[in-house]
């Protein structure tokens, strides 16, 4: 078996998960993410290592890292990942120390994009947009990953719709971040939650004023990102993908009703169908690590593995396919 294996890197926790020869999850790890460059290194080798140990295999499986903060083109040097305590950490080198082989690098919602666009095969190009503490999107169509001269394609969130809009961290106001980005959110609600936009749609449907102007904030937020998106680079659907859009439907639907009003007065906009260009991950599948694999096995596509006895006492951090 020719086995990939792709790492998603968040702001807590550590998803890495082994893909075979047709793109299919085989088994997945959970480890936390550690905080500082070389606990992130750490982690990630920990979790290779005990992918390696399910597989059986050690030094083959190609290994691809995505990861927060902006990429050094060509250099696996990770930048300005603060909710990582990163500033500047050449993390391909680190974990090639660790691991005795070289990943493959990316930014964590180009690597998303990549694993949405294997799993909707049908799309020939669409924007994922990473629905996190920040927002951000990527975009894949016939040429491969956008990623720009500098690495920075799809920083959409500091784009200002509304300059009387809420005061984003940027220093401007009524960034799209602002608006609908998870941190912002949080710090608007001012209650303690695990996910604190979800707080705030139940807050609003049992009629509390302030949950619902925030809410009202998060659709269009997320609605002018959309439209965004497909006005710059007319993909044929925009993929809704991280924390709040967990949301589902109670916040797809919406966008879509404001999309649709946006259009009202517009032929040109109308023509567009710009609420049926959206959609969310299928299954809620972890296309973050699953982006990371197809980088790495791209990047190294023969790579022969060398066969390990398995463990006799798999870690209890191991995890079996089809479960979370």
């Amino acid at each position: 078996m020719t086995a990939a294996i792709g790492v998603d890197v968040g702001g807590t926790k550590i998803l890495a998960i082994a893909v075979d020869e047709e793109g299919t999850e085989i088994a997945r790890v959970r480890r936390p993410t550690g905080w500082g460059p070389d606990a992130v290194g750490d982690e990630i080798a920990r979790a290779v290592a005990e992918l390696e140990s399910v597989l059986g295999v050690v030094l083959g499986p190609p290994v691809g890292i995505g990861i927060p903060g902006q990429i050094v083109p060509d250099t696996g040097v990770v930048e300005h990942a603060v909710n990582l305590g990163i500033e500047r950490f050449g993390l391909a080198d680190a974990v090639a120390a660790r691991i005795g082989r070289r990943p493959v690098v990316d930014n964590d919602v180009r690597a998303a994009a990549l694993g949405a666009a294997a799993l909707l095969p049908d799309l020939f190009s669409l924007a994922y947009l990473n629905l996190g503490t920040g927002i951000a999107a990527a975009v894949v169509d016939e040429t491969g990953l956008r990623r720009g001269p500098r690495g920075a394609a799809g920083e959409i969130g500091h784009l200002s719709v509304d300059p009387a809009g809420p005061p984003c961290r940027c220093g401007q106001r009524g960034c799209i971040e602002s608006l609908a980005g998870g941190g912002s959110v949080a710090e608007r609600w001012g209650m303690p939650a695990e996910l604190p936009v979800l707080d705030v749609f139940d807050a609003a449907d049992a009629g509390i004023g302030a949950a619902a102007r925030i809410r009202a904030d998060v659709v269009r937020g997320v609605a002018a990102a959309v439209q965004l998106l497909i006005l710059s680079a007319d993909v044929d659907a925009v993929v809704l993908g991280g924390g709040v859009a967990a949301l589902g439907d109670r916040l797809a639907v919406p966008v879509r009703e404001r999309l649709r009003a946006t259009a009202t007065g517009s032929p040109f906009l109308r023509s567009l169908r710009l609420e049926e260009r959206v959609t969310a991950v299928p299954g809620r599948a972890p296309v973050g690590a699953l982006g990371a694999a197809l980088l790495a096995r791209t990047a190294h596509p023969a790579a022969p593995p060398t066969r390990l006895a398995p463990l006799a006492n798999p870690s209890s951090t191991r995890e079996s396919i089809g479960h979370s």
